[in-house]
């Protein structure tokens, strides 16, 4: 069973920085790809970021230059550090593993 357990959100101003984490029981020789998503009501869920096995990081246009993904030495943990964020960034955000498993998600609420 992979197990994805997130931290971090919450309800922030317009401007101000969150960071996610999201940490997995999965080893490095198991993660192929993991990353954070994002779903507002009745809307598709929108990929944000990943990170890649071997490091590589990929953002939607709507973050570039505002969030930043990354990962632990163990390669165990994900996070997103959000800054500049604004009331579009309210949503509720997944961590995914693999293309396959989702935690549970974290609300992040921007007032406005």
């Amino acid at each position: 069973q992979v197990q994805l357990v997130e931290s971090g959100g919450g309800l922030v101003q317009p401007g101000g920085s969150l960071r996610l984490s999201c940490a997995t029981s999965q080893s490095i020789f198991d993660i192929y790809l993991m990353g954070w998503y994002r779903q507002a009501p009745d809307k598709q869920r929108e990929l944000v970021a990943t990170i890649s096995k071997g490091g590589t990081t990929s953002y939607a246009d709507s973050v570039k230059g505002r969030f930043t993904i990354f990962r632990n030495n163990a390669c165990d943990t994900i996070y997103l550090q959000m800054n500049s964020l604004k009331p579009a960034d309210t949503d509720v955000y997944y961590c995914n593993y693999n293309y396959r498993f989702w935690a549970p998600g974290a609300q992040v609420t921007l007032s406005s």
